[in-house]
């Protein structure tokens, strides 16, 4: 009797369980990352948008004219808004703001802090007065009646003169400059800009300073110039009040003061 042969077949839903599983999309993550990153920056533009900007320190500016240097209005983006460059721009076109930054406070908020330097003296180029402030910065040409209040400085030949830079000479002699605004930093620290009638650099190894009506001050060179401004100080209060002459200070380790 001939034998038959059965070949049984699994269920189907067995055959499905050897069926290979589906690749997913290699692209997907990337896709949906995309579009995570996508509305959050949506959500933050509509979010934090400037509607508040405050301004903080300003004397010689307006607010307004702060905000308009700066180049911020109520609409920006707070989070897209630059503050290292936005007082780039503010230091070229306001000279008289010397330091300064921007904090953003949320949700809407942006607070302008700025310190403001001011004018300590003037020099002449041409028939025109130009001001600086103490580090010899270039603040633009003196407003009618205002060097009355202000040092002048004579004996230096200026270069070019940019607002908002510091001052070149003639023959772009750097040390002359460095020595000016020492000598006009110790002035005001020190509190003696209102009785000094003239700085005079026509030597400028050793350049002097009238103070008062009374005294010529020989400074010598620029070596140790805080200390010679301090003994000029202490000669100052042991003078009496006729006395005129010249207070010499240039060895910087004495103070002589020859009578006139």
């Amino acid at each position: 009797m001939a034998s038959t042969q059965q070949f049984n077949h699994p269920p189907a839903d067995k055959r499905d369980g050897f069926m290979k599983p589906r690749r997913r999309s290699s692209y997907s993550a990337p896709v949906v990352f995309v579009l995570v990153v996508l509305g959050i920056i949506f959500v933050m533009s509509l979010l934090f948008r400037v509607s508040d900007i405050q301004v903080e320190g300003n004397v010689h500016y307006t607010d307004e004219e702060i905000i308009r240097a700066i180049d911020i209005e109520e609409g920006d983006n707070l989070f897209f808004f630059n503050r290292f460059a936005a007082f780039a721009r503010v230091y070229s076109k306001l000279p008289y703001i010397e330091n300064g930054s921007v904090e953003r406070r949320l949700p809407n908020k942006v607070i302008i802090t700025v310190e403001e330097t001011s004018a300590l003296a003037y020099l002449e180029l041409g028939d025109e007065q130009w001001t600086l402030d103490r580090n010899c910065k270039v603040l633009g040409k003196a407003a009618a009646g205002e060097t009355e209040s202000l040092i002048p400085v004579v004996g230096i030949n200026p270069g070019t003169l940019l607002i908002g830079e510091q001052m070149q000479t003639e023959d772009q002699n750097q040390e002359t400059v460095d020595f000016l605004a020492d000598v006009l930093y110790q002035i005001e620290e020190r509190g003696l800009y209102s009785e000094v009638k003239r700085v005079n650099f026509s030597n400028p190894r050793s350049p002097e300073f009238s103070y008062g009506d009374r005294y010529t001050v020989v400074l010598g060179s620029r070596n140790n110039l805080e200390h010679k401004f301090g003994m000029f100080v202490t000669v100052l209060g042991r003078l009496k009040s006729g006395d005129v002459g010249i207070i010499d200070v240039s060895d910087g380790k004495t103070a002589h003061f020859s009578p006139n």
